[in-house]
């Protein structure tokens, strides 16, 4: 036991402080919440949108059975790194292990997704950059998980969510694109990639100060 919590201190998981989780589960319910709206404008489209909500809308309806396969898994996967995130013990258990080939099938529609991407090559870069570390960090903690290194495996695990949930960042960036597109006159695709670089780079960077500061202090 001692020689778990010494390992656990020099990786510099000691518990997630109150504002990091808060952040986490915002992050989690706007996810959610993309995901249902998506799915819902999918099964029922509406005839009242505003016009470029409206062409989003039939961008990703055009590419329906894409755009499920990645978001589907996606949502579960955002749930059940709520419950291993929230809940350490159960990352040896089945919700442990049914994240990495999760996290593998979002990863893999993430990179066919962004062969017609709204935002074009920026955006398409911000996937392909941040997807690419978001597999890495998932490939990283199952390899941990694989010689039983617990603490590792949770710090590359929560690396991985911390960087996947950067979808969930982009949405408040994008709401401030799209409340001030009438006076920069932006549209999606000339936005959609910044917004992406920003919301993905919010995410990674908070992530990693916070787990730096932690190794520094143990």
């Amino acid at each position: 036991m001692a020689l778990r919590i010494d390992r656990a201190q020099s990786t510099g998981e000691q518990g997630i402080p109150l504002w990091l989780r808060i952040g986490f589960l915002g992050c989690t319910g706007i996810a959610i919440g993309v995901v249902l709206r998506r799915i819902s404008a999918l099964l029922n489209p509406s005839h009242v949108a505003p016009p470029q909500l409206a062409a989003l809308d039939g961008f990703f309806a055009s590419h329906t059975a894409l755009t499920l396969s990645h978001i589907i898994p996606a949502l579960v996967f955002v749930v059940l790194a709520a419950v291993v995130v929230l809940r350490p013990q159960t990352q040896s258990g089945i919700a442990g292990q049914v994240i990495y080939p999760l996290g593998a099938v979002v990863g893999i529609t993430a990179y066919a997704m962004s062969v017609d991407s709204v935002g074009g090559w920026t955006e398409r870069s911000a996937v392909l950059f941040f997807n690419s570390l978001f597999l890495y960090s998932m490939f990283r903690a199952w390899r941990y998980r694989v010689k039983s290194d617990e603490p590792l495996e949770r710090r590359w695990l929560l690396r991985g969510v911390a960087i996947l949930l950067g979808i969930a960042t982009t949405r408040p960036v994008m709401g401030v694109f799209f409340a001030t597109s009438p006076l920069t006159h932006l549209t999606p695709h000339q936005f959609f990639g910044i917004a992406f670089w920003i919301g993905f780079s919010i995410n990674m960077l908070i992530f990693e100060l916070w787990i730096r500061s932690r190794s520094r202090t143990t």
